[in-house]
């Protein structure tokens, strides 16, 4: 019941690190991915739909990005929704294609950058911090019913705390690339 219970903490864990790479993904770095559409919704006959659900997303160039849409009639939406986003691109659409030119980041948008993702990944050891808690928790739970004896207890804690500090190792070595891809003129 205990292996259970730290097996779950960890697949929690590496959920929160999914999160937080999600979250660092859609954020500009002055390249373009695909991820950066991600949160979009584009009001498609009455229903908010993403944008990789409408089109075909692809990129030619490192600071381009080409939004083909499967429906035409569907284009002034997804670009009315990019203008909408707080991405700070303006589209240009020539009738069959959208193309999105991603600009070089300015020093103070980098900046602001820094300190989101700072955030983010502060976000995520605190997820990673309360899972860890939880299952110290559990864990007092079972040694105060009998299930497992005090050694037990305190193995078994050092072994989730052993867990907690290589997820937030890792969430730290995904915080310093994205820095680095940020800081990267």
């Amino acid at each position: 019941m205990v292996k259970k219970v730290i097996k779950e903490a960890e697949s929690n864990m590496k959920k929160s690190i999914e999160v937080v790479k999600k979250e660092f993904a859609s954020l500009r770095a002055g390249r373009a991915t695909p991820a950066l559409l991600d949160k979009i919704m584009v009001n498609y006959y009455g229903t908010p739909t993403p944008v990789n659900q409408l089109a075909n997303i692809t990129i030619p160039e490192a600071r381009l990005m080409v939004i083909q849409p499967w429906d035409k009639s569907a284009m002034s939406e997804i670009e009315r929704a990019i203008m909408k986003s707080d991405l700070g691109i303006t589209p240009a659409s020539d009738g069959t294609v959208i193309r999105l030119a991603v600009p070089q980041l300015t020093q103070e948008r980098r900046i602001d950058l820094m300190k989101v993702i700072k955030k983010k990944a502060e976000e995520g050891r605190v997820a990673i911090r309360n899972i860890r808690r939880e299952a110290n928790d559990y864990l007092k739970t079972a040694q105060k019913n009998g299930e497992i004896s005090e050694d037990e207890l305190k193995r078994h804690q050092d072994e989730v705390q052993k867990l907690t500090d290589k997820m937030v190792k890792n969430v730290d070595d995904i915080l310093s690339t994205k820095e680095e891809e940020i800081m990267k003129v």
